[in-house]
Protein backbone atom coordinates (compact mmCIF):
# COMPACT_ATOMS: atom_id res chain seq x y z
CA UNK A 1 0.00 0.00 0.00
CA UNK A 2 2.45 2.57 0.91
CA UNK A 3 4.22 1.92 -2.75
CA UNK A 4 0.84 2.56 -4.32
CA UNK A 5 0.61 5.59 -2.42
CA UNK A 6 4.18 6.11 -3.01
CA UNK A 7 3.46 6.14 -7.15
CA UNK A 8 0.24 8.04 -6.79
CA UNK A 9 1.95 10.87 -5.40
CA UNK A 10 4.51 10.66 -8.32
CA UNK A 11 1.95 10.40 -11.17
CA UNK A 12 0.15 13.20 -9.43
CA UNK A 13 3.53 15.01 -9.20
CA UNK A 14 4.34 14.63 -12.79
CA UNK A 15 0.79 16.09 -14.33
CA UNK A 16 1.15 19.69 -15.44
CA UNK A 17 0.16 22.31 -12.74
CA UNK A 18 -3.30 24.26 -13.66
CA UNK A 19 -2.54 28.05 -14.66
CA UNK A 20 -4.09 30.14 -12.25
CA UNK A 21 -5.00 33.55 -12.99
CA UNK A 22 -5.54 36.65 -10.31
CA UNK A 23 -6.75 39.76 -10.93
CA UNK A 24 -6.54 42.83 -8.77
CA UNK A 25 -9.51 45.58 -8.94
CA UNK A 26 -9.09 48.74 -7.03
CA UNK A 27 -12.38 50.58 -6.67
CA UNK A 28 -13.34 53.90 -5.35
CA UNK A 29 -14.33 51.61 -2.27
CA UNK A 30 -11.14 49.87 -1.75
CA UNK A 31 -9.77 46.79 -3.61
CA UNK A 32 -10.36 42.83 -4.17
CA UNK A 33 -8.74 40.25 -6.16
CA UNK A 34 -10.47 37.36 -7.87
CA UNK A 35 -9.17 34.12 -9.15
CA UNK A 36 -10.41 33.25 -13.07
CA UNK A 37 -11.01 29.69 -13.89
CA UNK A 38 -9.46 28.87 -16.78
CA UNK A 39 -10.43 25.48 -16.82
CA UNK A 40 -13.85 25.44 -16.37
CA UNK A 41 -14.71 28.57 -18.59
CA UNK A 42 -12.27 29.03 -21.03
CA UNK A 43 -13.90 31.18 -23.03
CA UNK A 44 -15.31 33.39 -20.62
CA UNK A 45 -12.03 33.86 -18.77
CA UNK A 46 -10.27 35.08 -22.43
CA UNK A 47 -13.29 37.56 -23.06
CA UNK A 48 -13.06 39.05 -19.36
CA UNK A 49 -9.02 39.18 -19.48
CA UNK A 50 -9.48 41.00 -22.58
CA UNK A 51 -11.48 43.94 -21.31
CA UNK A 52 -8.97 43.71 -18.71
CA UNK A 53 -6.01 43.76 -20.72
CA UNK A 54 -7.14 46.74 -23.28
CA UNK A 55 -7.82 48.61 -19.92
CA UNK A 56 -11.44 49.32 -20.28
CA UNK A 57 -12.80 48.62 -17.18
CA UNK A 58 -10.74 51.20 -15.57
CA UNK A 59 -13.21 54.09 -15.10
CA UNK A 60 -16.37 51.62 -15.71
CA UNK A 61 -18.86 51.72 -12.63
CA UNK A 62 -21.09 48.98 -10.46
CA UNK A 63 -24.09 50.42 -11.99
CA UNK A 64 -26.08 47.81 -9.72
CA UNK A 65 -26.00 46.98 -6.55
CA UNK A 66 -28.30 45.06 -4.05
CA UNK A 67 -27.55 43.88 -1.26
CA UNK A 68 -27.76 40.05 -0.27
CA UNK A 69 -27.85 39.81 -4.20
CA UNK A 70 -25.11 41.03 -6.26
CA UNK A 71 -23.28 43.78 -7.36
CA UNK A 72 -23.21 44.50 -11.21
CA UNK A 73 -20.05 46.69 -12.86
CA UNK A 74 -18.15 46.61 -16.07
CA UNK A 75 -20.48 48.03 -18.38
CA UNK A 76 -21.31 51.54 -18.21
CA UNK A 77 -18.66 54.96 -17.42
CA UNK A 78 -18.74 57.08 -14.81
CA UNK A 79 -21.51 59.18 -16.12
CA UNK A 80 -23.66 55.64 -16.84
CA UNK A 81 -22.80 56.06 -21.09
CA UNK A 82 -22.55 52.13 -22.21
CA UNK A 83 -19.00 51.20 -23.24
CA UNK A 84 -18.24 49.84 -26.27
CA UNK A 85 -18.17 45.86 -26.60
CA UNK A 86 -16.28 43.01 -28.21
CA UNK A 87 -18.19 40.31 -29.68
CA UNK A 88 -20.77 38.41 -27.24
CA UNK A 89 -18.88 34.98 -25.50
CA UNK A 90 -20.73 31.58 -25.59
CA UNK A 91 -22.33 30.86 -22.41
CA UNK A 92 -20.20 28.12 -20.07
CA UNK A 93 -23.16 27.77 -17.66
CA UNK A 94 -23.04 23.88 -17.78
CA UNK A 95 -19.24 24.06 -16.20
CA UNK A 96 -20.36 22.65 -13.00
CA UNK A 97 -19.37 26.15 -10.77
CA UNK A 98 -22.11 27.76 -8.97
CA UNK A 99 -22.93 30.90 -8.25
CA UNK A 100 -22.26 31.17 -4.76
CA UNK A 101 -21.23 33.82 -2.27
CA UNK A 102 -18.36 35.41 -3.66
CA UNK A 103 -18.09 34.59 -7.18
CA UNK A 104 -18.01 36.13 -10.62
CA UNK A 105 -20.02 35.79 -13.50
CA UNK A 106 -21.43 37.45 -16.79
CA UNK A 107 -24.16 39.23 -16.61
CA UNK A 108 -26.22 38.70 -20.30
CA UNK A 109 -29.76 39.68 -21.57
CA UNK A 110 -32.60 36.53 -22.04
CA UNK A 111 -30.49 35.51 -24.72
CA UNK A 112 -27.72 32.65 -23.49
CA UNK A 113 -24.93 33.48 -25.50
CA UNK A 114 -25.30 38.06 -25.05
CA UNK A 115 -22.76 38.25 -22.19
CA UNK A 116 -20.07 41.22 -23.41
CA UNK A 117 -17.96 43.02 -20.83
CA UNK A 118 -20.92 43.56 -17.30
CA UNK A 119 -19.71 41.21 -14.76
CA UNK A 120 -21.54 40.70 -11.65
CA UNK A 121 -20.45 39.13 -8.23
CA UNK A 122 -22.39 37.06 -6.29
CA UNK A 123 -23.11 38.39 -2.20
CA UNK A 124 -24.95 35.39 -1.48
CA UNK A 125 -25.33 31.86 -2.48
CA UNK A 126 -27.58 32.30 -6.08
CA UNK A 127 -28.14 29.04 -6.94
CA UNK A 128 -31.32 29.55 -9.21
CA UNK A 129 -28.97 32.02 -11.95
CA UNK A 130 -26.93 28.03 -12.30
CA UNK A 131 -27.92 26.11 -15.28
CA UNK A 132 -30.51 23.26 -14.91
CA UNK A 133 -31.40 20.47 -17.30
CA UNK A 134 -34.19 22.81 -18.77
CA UNK A 135 -31.69 26.09 -19.62
CA UNK A 136 -28.55 27.72 -19.24
CA UNK A 137 -27.85 29.60 -16.45
CA UNK A 138 -25.38 32.42 -15.85
CA UNK A 139 -21.41 31.46 -16.13
CA UNK A 140 -19.73 31.47 -13.29
CA UNK A 141 -15.54 32.01 -14.27
CA UNK A 142 -14.21 32.40 -10.92
CA UNK A 143 -14.59 33.58 -7.06
CA UNK A 144 -13.39 36.78 -5.24
CA UNK A 145 -10.02 35.44 -3.13
CA UNK A 146 -9.28 38.25 -1.47
CA UNK A 147 -11.16 41.57 -0.16
CA UNK A 148 -15.02 40.69 -0.27
CA UNK A 149 -15.55 43.26 2.21
CA UNK A 150 -14.90 45.63 -0.21
CA UNK A 151 -17.21 44.14 -2.36
CA UNK A 152 -19.86 43.76 0.55
CA UNK A 153 -19.34 47.33 1.28
CA UNK A 154 -20.12 48.05 -2.37
CA UNK A 155 -23.18 46.29 -1.80
CA UNK A 156 -24.56 47.90 1.12
CA UNK A 157 -24.60 51.79 -0.24
CA UNK A 158 -27.95 53.91 -1.11
CA UNK A 159 -29.36 53.67 -4.79
CA UNK A 160 -31.20 55.32 -6.90
CA UNK A 161 -33.74 55.13 -9.71
CA UNK A 162 -32.86 56.69 -13.07
CA UNK A 163 -36.05 56.85 -14.91
CA UNK A 164 -34.41 58.42 -17.79
CA UNK A 165 -32.05 55.66 -17.92
CA UNK A 166 -34.30 53.11 -17.19
CA UNK A 167 -31.84 51.70 -14.40
CA UNK A 168 -32.76 50.89 -10.89
CA UNK A 169 -30.96 50.11 -8.25
CA UNK A 170 -27.75 52.55 -9.37
CA UNK A 171 -25.50 53.90 -6.21
CA UNK A 172 -26.07 57.09 -5.69
CA UNK A 173 -22.20 58.04 -5.07
CA UNK A 174 -20.50 56.02 -8.12
CA UNK A 175 -18.62 53.52 -7.32
CA UNK A 176 -15.56 53.54 -10.11
CA UNK A 177 -12.88 50.97 -10.96
CA UNK A 178 -9.78 52.97 -10.68
CA UNK A 179 -7.22 50.01 -11.82
CA UNK A 180 -7.91 46.29 -12.41
CA UNK A 181 -5.10 44.06 -13.47
CA UNK A 182 -3.17 40.86 -13.85
CA UNK A 183 -1.04 40.14 -10.69
CA UNK A 184 -0.20 36.45 -11.45
CA UNK A 185 -0.71 33.89 -14.48
CA UNK A 186 1.16 30.72 -14.40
Amino acid sequence: MRTFCMMCMLALAALPAQAEVLVKVDTTLGAFTLSLDEQKAPKTVANFLRYVDDGSYVGSQFHRVIPGFVVQGGGFDKDLERLPVYDTVDNESTNGLSNRRATIAMARTNDPDSATRQFYININDNGFLDATPNKLGYTVFGRVVEGFVTVQNISSQSTVTIPSKRMQDVPQQPIVINSISRISSQ
